[in-house]
């Protein structure tokens, strides 16, 4: 064994007792850590003949790496629907590092980890009020939860006319429709070879709203001439957090032929809340649903799920199938996570959530889920009484607003800029209805009324300052 290799082994208690240190620092002084900065390094670094050990490895990481990270787990890091690191969720990915179980089969020699995974999705499906007639898989994020539930449509599709586009290719055009896809949809067209510009966009309803117009829809479905098609909901759109009508689509489904896939990346953890569950009522009815973990319910980064009606198994399995592996055996008698989904190689990504939701129950993410929107309604009560607008009534989580006045439009970028560097606070830009927005994000655990008193002090001095 390497020298060096040997010394960490020798040395590992040492080594995990400094690295736990360490994060606890971190996590503890989370509140004071810059939400941005500029700190920056030459990449080219050059790699060490001898290797370094692991303290000394730290010690480099602390001096040169360190001061590039920042509080995007802090309580006032509000870009990107950006939840942060529970006490349990870092139990259960350290320990997924830990055990580092390759989680594939449920009745395996090698290990059958996947039955945690089975379990979790048991667990979230119970969170979220959906019937046990879902199969669901963890994956990195929700780009990988819509391509795995779009890839096992487009095979729905091809087979609507008796064709196998896994097996043979796409060899007609796929028809989708959409009012308000998140960029991931989009991006997941072009992966799946449909093309990222090949929908059919559904208008929204009048007035200011990012939700489909049913009557609209049906139009669209009508010129179809009753060809079968691909329908994109939103379940919580990036901007405004608007829901589509699912009892109505729902009702749609029952008279034509269609896919119905649900985005609920953030926004499906409304069916948590009594005073939010209204929105996604009827989303039961959905052939593939995506759910984002590591936004409302607060755990590490690469970590979604996909959820699938049972009735399109061999949907599924045709389209992610390890065909030249026939050690697996029977896909239906011997269930692998192989088999249904993109990924070979995956990580116990289940475990945080598992330890998250074991921790904290039903209520905790109820307190979690209706906190954070009560402090979306704080804030945007906050800006109207500053020289802020809102762009968009707040139904949940997110708040978009602007400058007021249309004279500052051409303020609004450097407004956010100055402010995103004062590493107070971050927020991302946006353009809603043809105006220059901002766009704010209430998912954090730790988030209080303090940080959005001490945001609101920041604007106005940014602002003060333009």
């Amino acid at each position: 064994m390497n020298s060096k290799l040997q010394h960490d082994l020798n040395n590992f208690e040492n080594i995990l007792e400094k690295t736990k240190q360490q994060g606890i620092d971190f996590l503890n002084n989370i509140e004071n850590i810059p939400t941005s900065n500029t700190y920056s390094i030459d990449p080219k670094t050059v790699l060490n003949e001898l290797g370094l050990g692991s303290i000394e490895a730290l010690k480099e990481f602390n001096e040169r790496l360190a001061p590039l990270m920042v509080s995007s787990s802090g309580p006032r890091y509000w870009g990107f629907v950006t939840g942060g690191s529970t006490p349990a969720s870092i139990v259960g990915d350290w320990l997924a590092s830990v055990y580092d179980q390759n989680t594939q089969s449920v009745t395996s020699q090698g290990g059958n980890s996947a039955l945690i995974e089975f379990e979790t999705i048991n667990l979230l499906l119970q969170l979220l009020e959906l019937p046990d007639s879902f199969l669901g898989g963890f994956v990195t994020g929700a780009t990988m939860s819509n391509f795995t539930s779009l890839a096992v449509a487009r095979q729905w599709f091809g087979k609507q006319s008796g064709k196998d586009f896994a097996k043979n290719g796409i060899s007609e055009p796929i028809n989708i429709l959409t009012a308000t896809p998140h960029s991931s949809s989009v991006k997941c067209l072009s992966l799946l070879g449909i093309g990222s510009q090949n929908y059919t966009v559904v208008k929204t309803i009048e007035g200011n709203r990012e939700a489909l117009d049913i009557g609209d829809l049906e139009e669209k479905i009508k010129a179809l001439n009753g060809k079968p098609f691909i329908l994109i909901s939103s379940a919580g759109t990036v901007n405004t957090a608007d829901f589509d009508d699912f009892e109505a689509i729902a009702a749609l489904k029952e008279k034509y032929n269609f896919w119905w896939h649900i985005d609920g990346a953030f926004g499906g953890f409304a069916a948590v809340s009594e005073k939010y569950k209204h929105y996604v009522k009827g989303w039961d009815g959905a052939d593939s649903i995506t759910i984002d973990c590591h936004k409302w319910l607060n755990v590490p980064y690469e970590s979604a799920f996909y959820l699938i009606k049972k009735d399109h198994i061999n949907l599924q399995i045709e389209t992610f199938q390890n065909s030249n592996a026939p050690y697996l055996g029977n896909p239906l008698e011997n269930f692998n996570y192989l088999n249904v989904l993109p990924e070979n190689s995956r990580r116990l990504r289940a475990l945080p959530a598992w330890f998250s939701l074991k921790a904290y129950g039903k209520e905790g993410f109820r307190d979690i889920i209706e906190d954070s929107t009560a402090l979306a309604l704080h804030f945007g009560n906050a800006l109207i009484e500053n020289d802020f607008e809102l762009l968009a009534p707040i139904r949940l989580n997110n708040v978009c607003f602007t400058l007021k006045g249309e004279h500052n439009q051409e303020k609004v970028s450097q407004f956010l800029s100055a402010l995103n560097d004062t590493g107070k606070v971050f927020m991302t830009p946006t353009v809603y209805q043809n105006k220059k927005g901002i766009r704010a994000s209430f998912v954090n655990w730790r988030t209080t009324e303090d940080d959005v008193k001490l945001v609101i002090e920041e604007m106005r001095e940014v602002l003060s300052e333009l």
